[in-house]
Protein backbone atom coordinates (compact mmCIF):
# COMPACT_ATOMS: atom_id res chain seq x y z
CA UNK A 1 0.00 0.00 0.00
CA UNK A 2 1.51 3.33 -1.01
CA UNK A 3 2.40 5.62 1.87
CA UNK A 4 -0.14 8.70 1.84
CA UNK A 5 2.75 10.48 3.57
CA UNK A 6 5.02 10.47 0.45
CA UNK A 7 2.01 11.63 -1.63
CA UNK A 8 1.36 14.84 0.61
CA UNK A 9 5.23 15.48 1.06
CA UNK A 10 5.41 19.31 -0.47
CA UNK A 11 9.17 18.14 -2.73
CA UNK A 12 8.96 21.05 -5.65
CA UNK A 13 8.63 23.45 -2.27
CA UNK A 14 11.05 21.69 -0.54
CA UNK A 15 13.49 21.67 -3.27
CA UNK A 16 13.13 24.97 -4.13
CA UNK A 17 13.61 26.18 -0.39
CA UNK A 18 16.64 24.35 -0.59
CA UNK A 19 18.18 25.97 -4.15
CA UNK A 20 16.95 29.34 -2.72
CA UNK A 21 18.64 29.29 0.44
CA UNK A 22 21.65 28.09 -1.58
CA UNK A 23 21.91 30.82 -3.65
CA UNK A 24 21.12 33.32 -0.80
CA UNK A 25 23.99 31.43 0.71
CA UNK A 26 26.55 32.14 -1.81
CA UNK A 27 25.70 35.87 -1.73
CA UNK A 28 25.85 36.33 2.00
CA UNK A 29 29.13 34.12 2.18
CA UNK A 30 30.61 36.43 -0.79
CA UNK A 31 29.95 39.80 0.63
CA UNK A 32 31.09 39.03 4.01
CA UNK A 33 34.36 37.46 2.96
CA UNK A 34 34.68 40.64 0.99
CA UNK A 35 33.41 42.67 4.33
CA UNK A 36 36.63 41.16 6.49
CA UNK A 37 38.41 41.44 3.41
CA UNK A 38 37.85 45.51 3.53
CA UNK A 39 38.25 45.46 7.46
CA UNK A 40 41.70 43.84 7.05
CA UNK A 41 43.04 45.86 4.25
CA UNK A 42 40.98 49.16 3.54
CA UNK A 43 42.30 49.57 0.40
CA UNK A 44 41.40 45.98 -0.85
CA UNK A 45 38.85 46.34 -4.10
CA UNK A 46 36.38 43.95 -3.54
CA UNK A 47 36.18 41.60 -6.73
CA UNK A 48 32.47 42.46 -7.28
CA UNK A 49 33.17 46.46 -7.79
CA UNK A 50 33.12 45.74 -11.78
CA UNK A 51 32.44 49.57 -12.33
CA UNK A 52 31.13 53.00 -10.90
CA UNK A 53 27.95 51.83 -10.67
CA UNK A 54 28.13 47.80 -10.53
CA UNK A 55 30.06 46.84 -6.90
CA UNK A 56 29.65 45.95 -3.64
CA UNK A 57 32.24 48.22 -1.73
CA UNK A 58 29.97 51.42 -1.33
CA UNK A 59 27.66 49.27 -0.09
CA UNK A 60 29.66 47.38 2.83
CA UNK A 61 31.50 50.85 3.85
CA UNK A 62 27.82 51.94 4.04
CA UNK A 63 25.96 52.40 7.01
CA UNK A 64 23.24 51.08 5.60
CA UNK A 65 25.41 48.14 5.01
CA UNK A 66 25.42 47.75 8.75
CA UNK A 67 22.12 48.10 9.77
CA UNK A 68 21.84 46.22 12.91
CA UNK A 69 24.98 47.14 14.12
CA UNK A 70 27.33 44.49 12.03
CA UNK A 71 27.47 43.80 8.36
CA UNK A 72 23.94 42.61 6.69
CA UNK A 73 25.84 39.69 4.97
CA UNK A 74 26.03 38.37 8.74
CA UNK A 75 22.29 38.15 8.16
CA UNK A 76 22.11 36.19 5.41
CA UNK A 77 24.85 33.81 6.61
CA UNK A 78 22.92 32.78 9.84
CA UNK A 79 19.40 33.23 8.08
CA UNK A 80 20.00 31.07 4.81
CA UNK A 81 20.65 27.88 6.10
CA UNK A 82 17.53 28.34 8.67
CA UNK A 83 15.80 28.14 4.87
CA UNK A 84 18.17 25.20 3.35
CA UNK A 85 17.23 23.24 6.88
CA UNK A 86 13.52 23.49 6.47
CA UNK A 87 13.94 22.47 2.80
CA UNK A 88 15.58 19.71 3.61
CA UNK A 89 13.15 18.51 6.81
CA UNK A 90 10.54 19.05 4.35
CA UNK A 91 12.07 16.91 1.63
CA UNK A 92 12.76 14.29 4.51
CA UNK A 93 9.13 13.81 5.74
CA UNK A 94 8.93 16.21 8.77
CA UNK A 95 5.73 18.46 9.40
CA UNK A 96 5.80 21.30 11.18
CA UNK A 97 3.37 23.21 13.60
CA UNK A 98 1.09 25.94 12.58
CA UNK A 99 3.25 27.91 15.26
CA UNK A 100 6.54 27.30 13.24
CA UNK A 101 4.49 28.73 10.11
CA UNK A 102 3.63 31.62 11.18
CA UNK A 103 6.83 32.14 12.60
CA UNK A 104 8.52 31.23 9.60
CA UNK A 105 5.88 33.67 7.09
CA UNK A 106 7.18 36.49 9.84
CA UNK A 107 10.42 35.97 9.05
CA UNK A 108 10.23 35.98 5.61
CA UNK A 109 7.75 39.01 5.54
CA UNK A 110 10.16 40.87 7.32
CA UNK A 111 13.23 39.86 5.10
CA UNK A 112 11.20 41.09 2.08
CA UNK A 113 10.61 44.07 3.68
CA UNK A 114 14.41 44.59 4.44
CA UNK A 115 15.08 44.00 1.10
CA UNK A 116 12.71 46.70 -0.08
CA UNK A 117 14.08 49.32 2.03
CA UNK A 118 17.97 47.96 0.81
CA UNK A 119 17.10 48.04 -2.86
CA UNK A 120 15.21 51.70 -2.24
CA UNK A 121 18.78 52.92 -0.51
CA UNK A 122 20.34 51.31 -3.16
CA UNK A 123 19.21 53.10 -5.97
CA UNK A 124 17.99 56.62 -4.69
CA UNK A 125 21.60 57.09 -1.77
CA UNK A 126 24.17 54.99 -2.49
CA UNK A 127 23.97 55.47 -6.38
CA UNK A 128 25.35 51.74 -6.90
CA UNK A 129 23.69 48.28 -7.90
CA UNK A 130 25.47 45.09 -5.96
CA UNK A 131 26.00 42.30 -7.68
CA UNK A 132 25.54 40.01 -4.89
CA UNK A 133 22.98 42.04 -3.06
CA UNK A 134 20.62 41.88 -6.16
CA UNK A 135 21.49 37.93 -6.50
CA UNK A 136 19.71 38.40 -2.42
CA UNK A 137 17.06 40.63 -3.60
CA UNK A 138 16.16 37.82 -6.10
CA UNK A 139 15.89 35.06 -4.58
CA UNK A 140 14.00 36.76 -1.23
CA UNK A 141 11.41 37.81 -3.22
CA UNK A 142 10.06 34.53 -4.58
CA UNK A 143 10.61 32.96 -1.10
CA UNK A 144 8.39 35.18 0.65
CA UNK A 145 6.07 34.35 -2.08
CA UNK A 146 6.49 30.64 -2.04
CA UNK A 147 5.84 30.50 1.98
CA UNK A 148 3.20 32.95 2.44
CA UNK A 149 1.28 31.19 -0.56
CA UNK A 150 2.12 27.73 1.40
CA UNK A 151 1.18 28.78 4.58
CA UNK A 152 -2.50 29.82 3.59
CA UNK A 153 -2.83 26.74 1.35
CA UNK A 154 -2.28 24.55 4.19
CA UNK A 155 -3.85 26.81 6.82
CA UNK A 156 -1.46 27.81 8.99
CA UNK A 157 -2.64 31.45 8.65
CA UNK A 158 -6.41 31.96 8.89
CA UNK A 159 -8.10 32.58 5.73
CA UNK A 160 -11.55 31.47 3.72
CA UNK A 161 -11.47 28.56 1.87
CA UNK A 162 -11.48 30.68 -1.39
CA UNK A 163 -8.37 32.65 -0.03
CA UNK A 164 -6.87 28.94 0.46
CA UNK A 165 -7.99 27.87 -3.44
CA UNK A 166 -6.38 31.07 -4.62
CA UNK A 167 -3.06 30.41 -2.56
CA UNK A 168 -3.41 27.18 -4.10
CA UNK A 169 -3.29 28.16 -7.41
CA UNK A 170 -1.07 31.05 -7.03
CA UNK A 171 2.05 28.97 -7.21
CA UNK A 172 2.03 28.96 -10.81
CA UNK A 173 2.25 32.82 -10.95
CA UNK A 174 5.26 33.05 -8.76
CA UNK A 175 7.59 33.26 -11.91
CA UNK A 176 5.62 35.82 -13.48
CA UNK A 177 4.95 37.85 -10.50
CA UNK A 178 8.66 37.80 -9.55
CA UNK A 179 9.79 38.76 -12.96
CA UNK A 180 7.31 41.21 -12.90
CA UNK A 181 9.13 42.43 -9.67
CA UNK A 182 12.41 42.62 -11.52
CA UNK A 183 11.48 44.54 -13.80
CA UNK A 184 9.92 47.48 -11.58
CA UNK A 185 13.45 47.11 -9.89
CA UNK A 186 15.13 47.49 -13.29
CA UNK A 187 12.75 50.38 -14.55
CA UNK A 188 12.91 52.41 -10.92
CA UNK A 189 16.80 51.75 -10.79
CA UNK A 190 16.84 53.23 -14.61
CA UNK A 191 14.52 56.42 -14.13
CA UNK A 192 17.10 56.99 -11.20
CA UNK A 193 20.82 56.38 -11.93
CA UNK A 194 20.03 56.01 -15.57
CA UNK A 195 21.04 52.02 -14.42
CA UNK A 196 21.20 50.16 -18.28
CA UNK A 197 23.73 52.26 -20.41
CA UNK A 198 25.96 52.92 -17.02
CA UNK A 199 25.73 49.15 -16.67
CA UNK A 200 26.82 48.31 -20.23
CA UNK A 201 29.61 50.01 -19.94
CA UNK A 202 30.86 49.08 -16.65
CA UNK A 203 30.67 45.25 -18.40
CA UNK A 204 32.72 46.39 -21.50
CA UNK A 205 35.44 47.78 -19.21
CA UNK A 206 35.56 44.46 -17.52
CA UNK A 207 36.17 42.38 -20.46
CA UNK A 208 38.54 44.84 -21.89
Amino acid sequence: MPDSSRRSRPVAFAVFLIIAGALGLVAALELSIEKVLLLADPDHVPACDVGVLVGCGVNLDSWQGAVFGFPNPFVGLMAWPVVITIGVALLAGARFARWFWVGFTIGVTGALVFVGWLIAQSIYVLDVLCPWCMLTWAVTIPVFLAVALHSLREGHIPASARVRRLAAEGFRWIPLITVVCYVIVIVLAQLQINAIPRVLIDLQNLFR
